[in-house]
């Protein structure tokens, strides 16, 4: 599966590349103007690659078919989580972040981020990534496969900075599991930066000037 994207670069020849995974239902233009708001100047030229999922039938909204790196089946934590669907997502992300390799940004300068499905698939597929990546930012979403990740987990990423927020009052992916997401990476060594935010299933400005404090010091030239 390839997957349609969008690019923005904040200057010529970017020697480091973040990768943004959006929602269910939202394309890659999701995330532009949040992306528009983050001064990474300090670290050179950043490439911002926003892919589209693809569009597949979602059980839980009733078969209606939208974008969605996977089928969500429940809401319910653990429940009948799509492994497919995941999985086939995590070699679409993969080949992007070794297409960047390609074009001479060093793993060590690629950052995966994404909200809700988008931090599912960062943790999927940068936990597991077999190259040292700069940092992995998760937003309102959740750690799948969780059962997994000791067995599958790559050890060039064992010690990845990880910055995960979530919103108290989240009524969609509730603030508990991403708690426990926070806790099962922290319980296998990951250095965890937990936000936790005074909002619903979103993004707050506070939160994008701590994202940006984040990729600031993981980016630093």
């Amino acid at each position: 599966m390839t997957l349609e994207t969008i690019e923005r670069e904040t200057g010529a020849d970017p020697g480091a590349a973040i990768i943004v995974m959006h929602g269910l239902g939202a394309d890659g233009s999701d995330f532009v103007p949040i992306c528009d708001e983050i001064d990474l100047s300090a670290a050179g030229a950043v490439r911002y690659v926003f892919p589209h999922a693809p569009v597949r039938p979602v059980t839980i909204n009733g078969g209606y078919p939208m974008r969605a790196w996977f089928d969500v089946l429940s809401f319910e934590r653990g429940q009948n989580e799509d492994e497919a669907g995941l999985r086939e997502s995590q070699a679409a992300i993969a080949e992007l972040v070794e297409h960047e390799i390609a074009r001479g940004v060093p793993a060590s300068r690629i950052v995966l981020m994404g909200f809700s499905q988008g931090c599912a698939m960062t943790l999927m597929t940068g936990l597991r990534f077999g190259q040292r990546l700069a940092g992995l930012v998760g937003l309102s979403g959740y750690l799948p496969l969780a059962d997994r990740l000791a067995a599958e987990r790559s050890d060039a990423n064992a010690d990845v900075p990880v910055f995960l927020a979530h919103g108290t009052a989240d009524p969609v992916i509730p603030f508990a599991r991403g708690e426990l997401s926070r806790d099962a990476l922290a319980a296998l060594g990951y250095p965890v930066e937990w936000h936790a935010y005074s909002m619903v299933h979103t993004v707050t400005l506070n939160e994008i000037r701590d994202i940006e404090r984040f990729l600031q010091r993981v980016l630093a030239a």
